[in-house]
């Protein structure tokens, strides 16, 4: 099995790459013998990738995410003649390549922005988005999702198949993201010039994260919220909303109260989350939203959109708010900081803790164990077509497969079927004491 990591830029690593720092050492532990998981790397993103054990291995394309469009030029046109030599079975990635020719393709979904949020890409990008995902999910024999949301939207902008949507959550890093000394955190976030009580923001500030929105809920807020602050934590990845976003500021009489703190490792983060009194998180569209489960961890009440994938991972252990409305989200900023600050806590450290990346990375494993045998199958069917074709009549060695049919099956009967783990709904709500609702 491969899975291409080259998706993400070495210096600006996204969500994305944290989620694979995470859920690969875990498939890496439940890797059994004759299994090998193959990372595509670059040479400047290998580094970022190691310790992960001795059935991991690397397979080096010259380019990754600094070079966006040889990368993507080189996973179409390299990976036909690459992959088979590592005899690649089930290849793990976000777009198909133009030619897929010895592997079962395993399509890993994470956003819809082409369609959903388009001013978030450039014009290429967005075209190119558009035109392949068709061509992509056609050629997938599994498509992991990350939400019931997200599932939805490929249905509303794409002909998909609804059997090969594969629905696995994303997880939280409890070892990182956890409740901690709030004077200790308030200490460590000074520095960035956060040194009053403060209501927190975390996201790369694209336009539909509705950051906007977010001041003018403030600006009509700020009255009831006493003398905190305002702390944006974020790297500006679009500098002309940015800029739009300090002129509203100071339109509406409220830059006294921001502090732009910019992008912070994600290490830092844990101190915003441990010492603000509210995360707020008014985004317009997300397919999964992990700052909620990072904030919800480390014990910070949570304010959040009532659309897209906000409700369903919230699970009813946070405030939503409609973020069309500033006065809905003021609303929701309000009740936060009030008497139900304490419910929020502990509801949200109980939904938090349902996700985990141990979990992930075992839905994750079950489908491409369920590709590759089922891929094994066909040839075990067929080995007349394949002597035609003048592949060896004994099959090529299947890196993730290489048991018996009725091993295979016996298999998915053990762990109640790939498909079904992959596919199970939601974790349970958190209980709801009160109103609920990143």
């Amino acid at each position: 099995m491969a899975i291409n990591l080259l998706t993400d830029h070495p210096e600006h690593p996204t969500g994305a790459h944290w989620g694979f720092t995470r859920t690969i050492p875990e498939i890496a532990k439940r890797l059994e013998s004759g299994e090998e998981l193959h990372l595509l790397v670059s040479p400047k993103s290998r580094h970022l990738h190691q310790g992960y054990g001795p059935n991991v291995f690397y397979i080096t394309y010259p380019w990754s995410n600094e070079q966006r469009n040889l990368r993507t030029l080189t996973e179409h046109l390299y990976s036909p003649l690459r992959l088979p030599l590592s005899r690649i079975d089930v290849f793990n990635t976000l777009m198909a390549p133009l030619v897929n020719i010895s592997w079962s393709l395993v399509l890993h979904m994470k956003t819809m922005h082409a369609f959903t949020a388009p001013e978030s890409l450039t014009p290429l990008a967005r075209a190119y988005r558009r035109w392949n995902y068709p061509r992509s999910t056609q050629a997938a024999e599994a498509i992991i999702i990350n939400s019931e949301s997200l599932r939805s939207e490929i249905g509303k902008y794409l002909d998909v198949d609804a059997r090969k949507l594969k629905l696995i959550y994303e997880a939280v890093d409890h070892d990182l993201f956890k409740p901690g000394d709030a004077g200790v955190a308030r200490a460590r976030v000074a520095p960035y010039g956060v040194t009053k009580p403060f209501v927190l923001f975390v996201s790369s500030l694209w336009r539909y994260k509705n950051c906007d929105g977010l001041l003018r809920a403030w600006a009509l807020a700020r009255r009831e919220l006493g003398d905190r602050q305002l702390a944006i934590v974020g790297s500006g990845r679009d500098e002309r909303y940015v800029a739009e976003l300090h002129s509203l500021a100071k339109e509406l009489g409220i830059a006294g109260d921001l502090v732009f703190v910019g992008g912070v490792p994600l290490e830092e983060t844990v101190h915003f989350y441990r010492a603000a009194d509210v995360f707020v998180y008014p985004s317009f569209n997300e397919t999964f939203g992990l700052p909620i489960l990072e904030a919800m961890a480390c014990g910070c009440p949570v304010v959040t959109s009532d659309t897209s994938s906000m409700p369903e991972i919230a699970g009813g252990a946070a405030i939503m708010s409609d973020p069309r409305e500033p006065a809905s989200i003021a609303r929701g900023i309000a009740e936060a900081v009030g008497p139900g600050r304490d419910r929020l806590r502990d509801q949200g450290i109980r939904r938090a803790d349902q996700f985990t990346w141990s979990a992930t990375a075992a839905a994750t494993l079950d489908v491409y164990r369920e590709v590759a045998d089922r891929r094994r199958h066909r040839m075990v069917r067929a080995p007349e077509t394949r002597d035609l074709k003048g592949a060896p009549p004994t099959g090529r060695r299947l890196l993730l497969a290489g048991r018996t049919a009725a091993e295979g099956q016996r298999r998915l009967r053990r762990s109640g079927g790939g498909i079904a783990r992959a596919q199970r709904g939601p974790p349970s709500a958190a209980p709801a004491r009160g109103r609920g609702g990143r």
